[in-house]
């Protein structure tokens, strides 16, 4: 007999924050066509390419990049990547996911790291709440760019 898991909610709070391999961006052309098609914001350490889309399996898909050029030892990369992706994943339920929704709509996005020296928790965790708050401003307003003097081409 097999132990079966009680679903309570707070059993089903817990699952809302999961990540997901499925909701991670691999497709070699989807990120090509990210970074050639996608509109681009800035909250310094952080920059964030995004491109709507059709909602698919899943509404929101990302990718997240530190560039050896810029940190060089492996295990800062590894730490700011997994800073990025936590800041992501406890922000994207209550900043993103419900506009998307709401909208109907389908974002990938890439976040790719700035800075020469690796930033603490907090502040990308801030930077990482302004910019969702923006791409999900953009979705609402239906406009692929949410401020023309914060993009980046």
């Amino acid at each position: 007999m097999g132990c079966a898991i009680q679903r309570t909610p707070f059993f089903t709070q817990l699952m809302d924050y999961t990540l997901r391999k499925n909701e991670k961006l691999r497709s070699r052309t989807a990120i090509n066509r990210l970074f050639d098609e996608g509109k681009s914001l800035m909250a310094f350490p952080l920059r964030a390419a995004y491109r709507l889309r059709e909602p698919g399996e899943n509404n929101v898909q990302f990718l997240v990049t530190i560039p050896k050029k810029r940190i060089r030892k492996a295990v800062n990369r590894v730490t700011l990547r997994r800073r990025v992706r936590e800041s992501y994943r406890l922000a994207r339920r209550e900043l993103l996911t419900p506009v998307l929704e709401q909208h109907g709509a389908g974002v990938d996005i890439a976040f790719v790291y700035l800075d020469s020296t690796p930033a603490p928790y907090s502040v990308i965790q801030e930077k990482m709440a302004s910019l969702l708050t923006r791409i999900a401003q953009a979705v609402a307003d239906g406009d692929l760019a949410s401020n023309p003097q914060d993009q980046q081409q």
